[in-house]
């Protein structure tokens, strides 16, 4: 049954993986595409929006897939499931460890694990880069000048103006996807 398969794929996503939304999308790209639910590319919209919609990126694109593959109730489970092992580890450390962070072996743990993540959200937004900007492969027929142009465009706003609100990016973004891709078609 579709809802026991979403809560194992989701419950394992959020228990196995450490470092948020971003550090997960290998893991859920992996789960999603290879069990047939979506393809790339559908995932990839799944990604651009929860990305753009409020609440943490991997429970909306749990919600998104979850509803997508056995309606509301498809993404309740999702989104619980994915939700449930951060819950329950939080309870866990509250209830049994005080000062959790005084501990040098904690620090030691943590301070590994930043490095991890570091590289995985690196290895994300490669691969984010590669699929849409190359179209998947490095052929210079499939790849979209518009895609980098945009992305170059809202990267050099980002850098020159750092107090820029996320959501006039996000906006600015979508605006210039339309403007390029459907009235000035390449």
């Amino acid at each position: 049954m579709i809802y026991f398969e979403l809560f194992y794929v989701f419950f394992s996503i959020g228990l196995f993986t450490i470092g948020g939304g971003y550090a997960m999308i290998p893991m859920i790209e992996d789960q999603v595409v290879s069990r047939g639910w979506l393809s790339m590319e559908e995932l990839m919209n799944f990604f651009a929006i929860a990305e753009s919609t409020p609440g943490p990126f991997a429970v909306n694109t749990a919600t998104l897939v979850g509803f997508d593959q056995g309606g509301i109730l498809g993404a309740i489970v999702a989104t619980a499931s994915v939700i449930l092992p951060s819950f329950i580890i939080i309870l866990i450390i509250a209830r049994f460890i005080t000062n959790f962070l005084k501990y040098e072996k904690v620090q030691w743990a943590l301070n590994g694990i930043k490095s991890i993540i570091v590289g995985m959200i690196a290895a994300v937004i490669v691969n984010l880069i590669f699929q849409n900007v190359f179209g998947g492969a490095f052929e210079m027929q499939s790849f979209d000048f518009v895609a980098l142009g945009i992305m170059a465009v809202i990267l050099g706003l980002r850098l020159f103006f750092k107090k820029l609100n996320p959501i006039f990016l996000i906006i600015l973004s979508g605006i210039l996807g339309i403007l390029f891709y459907h009235f000035w078609p390449m």
